[in-house]
C-alpha cells in the first residue's frame, strides 16, 4: 500500500494511516472479511502492492481508534472482559474476531460492539451489524462456553445534529445511540459462519488455482434498484417513488398531466464511491459502468 499527502497534513496524521493498527492474528480470515465480499478481500490481495490511498481517508479510523482505545481504558467493573481476539477453527480455515465488550453475568455473556458512524446508520440498521455480532455470539459459545445472551451496537454518531434532534421524530436522541442487535438461535448462527467460511474457501481455490476473482453479489455492491419517481412539473421533489414502472404510471395517469415520470437508474452505490478499495482495478464494476476491460 503506498501512501498520499495531498492536503498536507501533520505528520502525526500520516504516522497513523501507515502503522495500520488492525491485525486478524493468526487466522485464515477475520469475522470483518468473513461476512463481506470474497472478491473484494481476494482483489485486495492481489493488489495490495499497487494500492494507493490518501492519508485524508484514514480520518475516520482515526476516529473510531481513538473511541476504543478511550472506553477500552475505562471499562474496569468486575465481569467486563474488552478487547478481547477470539480464534475458532471451523471448517478448516481459523476464524479471528476482537469482540469490543463482554459483560458475564452469571454464566452468560452480553456483548456490546462499539461504531463511529453515520445518523443514518441508526436510522435505517445495517444488516453488517446483525451478521458481525451473531459471528462474534458463535465464537464465544464455541471457544468460550458461555451463553450469549445479548448483542447491541453502541453507536458514537459523527454527524449527529441537535436542532435535527429536537424536530425530527425518528432521529436519534443524543450523539450516542444504543441498538439491540436480534441474536439468532444457536443453529442458525453455525449455520450462517460454517456457509461464509465455505464460500470464502471456494472463492480463494479459484484465485491459487486460476487466479480468478468470482463476483460480487448485489448485495456486495450496495446496489441500489432501479426506481422511477412522479415528479410534479416545475418542481424537483417527487410525490411518489415506485420500484417498477406500471405502479408510476398508474400514479401518474391518476394525478393528472400536470406530473411526469422520471427513471431513476440504480446503481452500485459501493462501487461508485469504491468504499471497497480496488473498483479501480475491478472488471466487474467497469462493465456494468459499460466500460471496455482487458
Amino acid at each position: 500500500m503506498e501512501y498520499t499527502n495531498r492536503n498536507n497534513l501533520p505528520e502525526p496524521f500520516v504516522s497513523f494511516a501507515k502503522a495500520d493498527p488492525y491485525s486478524r492474528g493468526k487466522a485464515d480470515i477475520s469475522v470483518t472479511q468473513l461476512i463481506d465480499s470474497p472478491r473484494i478481500r481476494i482483489m485486495q490481495q492481489h493488489h495490495r502492492d499497487s494500492l494507493v490511498s490518501d492519508v485524508s481517508d484514514s480520518i475516520w479510523a482515526l476516529f473510531g481508534t481513538a473511541v476504543h482505545q478511550v472506553l477500552e481504558s475505562h471499562s474496569g467493573a468486575d465481569g467486563v472482559i474488552v478487547e478481547e481476539r477470539l480464534f475458532s477453527e471451523i471448517n478448516g480455515w481459523t476464524v479471528s474476531g476482537a469482540v469490543d465488550y463482554q459483560k458475564i453475568e452469571r454464566g452468560a455473556v452480553s456483548v456490546v460492539d462499539y461504531k463511529v458512524t453515520s445518523v443514518w446508520s441508526v436510522i435505517f440498521g445495517k444488516e453488517s451489524w446483525e451478521h458481525q455480532l451473531n459471528t462474534y455470539a458463535t465464537l464465544i459459545e464455541k471457544e468460550k462456553g458461555l451463553k450469549v445472551k445479548s448483542l447491541q451496537i453502541c453507536a458514537i454518531l459523527r454527524d449527529w445534529n441537535r436542532k435535527d434532534a429536537q424536530f425530527k421524530p425518528d432521529y436519534p436522541a443524543l450523539p450516542v445511540a444504543t441498538v439491540d442487535v436480534p441474536l439468532w438461535d444457536a443453529q442458525k448462527r453455525r449455520e450462517y459462519v460454517e456457509s461464509r467460511v465455505a464460500l470464502h474457501q471456494e472463492a480463494q481455490i479459484g484465485y491459487d488455482l486460476e487466479k480468478s476473482f468470482p463476483l460480487c453479489s448485489a448485495e456486495d455492491m450496495w446496489r441500489r434498484k432501479d426506481s422511477w419517481a412522479v415528479i410534479p412539473k416545475g418542481r424537483k421533489r417527487a410525490l411518489r417513488v415506485f420500484d417498477n414502472e406500471s405502479d408510476a404510471v398508474q400514479f401518474h395517469q391518476e394525478n393528472g398531466k400536470d406530473t411526469f415520470i422520471e427513471h431513476r437508474k440504480g446503481e452500485s452505490t459501493r462501487c461508485s464511491g469504491n468504499f471497497c478499495g480496488v473498483s479501480e482495478f475491478c472488471n466487474q464494476h467497469k462493465e456494468s459502468l459499460g466500460e471496455e476491460t482487458i
